[in-house]
């Protein structure tokens, strides 16, 4: 099992937490929502829960991530992309069997 993130992702997470000035790492979930099933979800960590969190690590940046959300995202990358004016984190998941139009939900 495991959560990768691109050079781009970890240099954009490492400014964030830097500018924000806490923060233990990003956490990456799920939630039930939009026009196909589930949204990926990120947020900053401050704490740990160790009975329900698993932790990866990649060029310095720790990724959290709760036990139930591993099941739909085990592989994924997390990139961050830069296209014209528009900038935001991508999320490559092998799991994702369809997309909405819109990419910000997916099915499994």
């Amino acid at each position: 099992m495991a959560i990768t993130l691109s050079d781009s992702a970890a240099n954009r997470v490492k400014a964030f937490l830097e500018n924000r000035g806490k923060g233990i790492g990003l956490r990456l979930g799920v939630k039930t929502t939009g026009c196909s099933g589930m949204a990926y979800v990120l947020e900053f960590v401050d704490e740990v829960n160790p009975d329900e969190d698993e932790i990866f690590e990649h060029s310095g940046v720790k990724v959290i991530i709760d036990k139930k959300s591993l099941v739909y995202l085990d592989g994924t990358q997390l990139d961050y992309v830069k296209e014209g004016l528009n900038e935001g984190f991508e999320f490559n998941n092998p799991n994702a069997k369809s997309e909405c139009g819109c990419g910000e939900s997916f099915n499994v």
